[in-house]
């Protein structure tokens, strides 16, 4: 029986992804297999390698552009470094994908964390 779990995402630019896992301090391997539990495996076009003994697989959508997500969630083991739903990951997603696009346009980006742990971006002119 399988403890691998799949969610679609809005994943869809792997740069901003990368940013967002060396800010976690995990890896990001391309074309490899992500562990779970009792040695189960989930192979990935992307693998967010964790610290703990579980991984997240990310696998390109055929119809689409946008990644979805699998993990085994078994025990906690990769809530405790992505946050519960991978919402630390997809918030720092976010802020390095809003990052990369304001740069883009030209617009200078001011970034605060707030107390409650949101992040907060500031857009401005050049």
């Amino acid at each position: 029986m399988s403890h691998f779990v799949t969610i679609q995402t809005q994943i869809r630019d792997v740069a901003a992804l990368q940013d967002a896992c060396t800010e976690l301090g995990v890896g990001l391997e391309q074309n490899a297999n992500a562990r779970g539990f009792l040695n189960q495996q989930r192979h990935g076009d992307y693998v967010i390698r964790l610290r703990g003994p579980y991984d997240i697989a990310a696998k390109k959508l055929t119809d689409s552009d946008s990644y979805e997500l699998s993990t085994d969630w078994w025990d906690g083991h990769v809530e405790k470094e992505v946050g519960k739903d991978y919402g630390h990951l997809l918030q720092l997603y976010a802020v390095h994908k809003t990052m990369r696009e304001a740069r883009k346009k030209h617009l200078r980006v001011t970034r605060r964390q707030e107390q409650d742990g949101n992040i907060k971006l500031i857009l401005g002119g050049s």
